[in-house]
């Protein structure tokens, strides 16, 4: 069976966005792959100044992952900085990764405008974590959507280095290409972000949600509820489509012939949220009742990967002859 790795940053409680982008698809892929998923607070640290919302931020992400169906059982569900290895791989890669290889990645040119007062030798190295994220449990398939393409071919250009000089020792991982969704933020403008406060999220009750809901902007060419819409340019009728599949073609016909207004079509839309997350809701409501048993799941989780981890770094220590 192929073994599968990613990462998520720990920014506290899961949206919309988060779910439909990339945790629907966990879900789907421990069922036929080997699964290592990791809540990447290391990562985090490279734009983070204050950490005194990450143990908690940590701990409401991995409810949310448990809730939405992400099994112990059947994938390796650990907090990164848990197993220590990392940092020994995440250095020895960094001795043989050119600096030039990481000045020309998008997202450090990126995150250096979003962070200019902040630029520190973690987030120019952000890709060697990367790299070792994924070699230190040497997965096979990691995955992205079309755009994170260039960041997984420099993982691959790095350990392609590392087995040139040392040996074969990391599988060159390869793309398991996911058709992400970009989820669009009830500003009905930019990606639905927390920062950017147009999210909505898992955790939220049904009251939260519906005003969450109601607040979104849709159709701006539509003044009044006798005016024809026009659903393909409308982010409520977008949200539509996953979470009401099997009415979206009558709200589309109906929204075009004015038959039902913005306000009706919120309201349906919140209808339909609340009922597509209410066992997700129960189940982490249900989780909430004994946190020791979440920190159960993680320290078993990081023990899991800690044997893989070890196994991997006696293998390139004897290869590189640090021992």
């Amino acid at each position: 069976m192929k073994r599968v790795f990613s990462g998520v940053r720990p920014t506290g409680r899961l949206h919309l966005g988060n779910y439909l982008g990339a945790v629907k698809n966990y879900v789907a892929l421990q069922d036929d792959y080997e699964c290592i998923y990791c809540i990447v607070d290391i990562h985090a640290l490279t734009t983070l100044e204050e950490t005194d919302a990450l143990k908690e931020n940590i701990y409401e992400m991995m409810l949310d992952l448990l809730a939405s169906g992400l099994d112990p059982k059947k994938c390796i569900l650990f907090v990164q900085s848990q197993v220590p290895e990392i940092n020994e791989l995440f250095t020895l890669f960094g001795m043989i990764t050119p600096l030039s290889w990481l000045l020309r990645v998008p997202t450090f040119k990126e995150k250096v405008r979003m962070h200019p007062d902040n630029v520190n030798y973690g987030l120019v190295g952000y890709p060697v974590l990367q790299a070792a994220d994924i070699s230190l449990y040497k997965a096979d398939l990691v995955p992205v959507g079309v755009d994170q393409l260039p960041h997984l071919e420099l993982t691959r250009e790095i350990v392609r280095r590392f087995n040139e000089k040392f040996g074969d020792t990391f599988p060159e991982a390869q793309a398991r290409l996911t058709n992400f969704p970009t989820v669009v933020g009830l500003d009905g403008k930019d990606k639905m972000s927390k920062s950017l406060n147009n999210h909505i999220e898992l955790a939220l009750s049904e009251e939260e949600t519906a005003k969450k809901v109601m607040s979104a902007v849709t159709d701006p060419a539509r003044q009044y509820k006798t005016d024809p819409g026009h659903p393909d340019i409308c982010n409520v009728y977008k949200l539509h489509n996953y979470f009401s599949p099997q009415a979206v073609a009558q709200i589309a016909d109906d929204c075009r012939n004015a038959r039902i207004g913005c306000v009706q079509c919120k309201r349906a839309l919140a209808e339909a949220i609340n009922v597509y997350l209410r066992p997700i809701r129960a189940k982490r409501s249900k989780l909430a009742e004994n946190p020791d048993e979440i920190y159960r799941i993680m320290a078993d989780g990081a023990e899991r990967a800690g044997a893989i981890a070890r196994e991997t770094i006696d293998e390139v220590r004897r290869k590189m002859n640090l021992r």
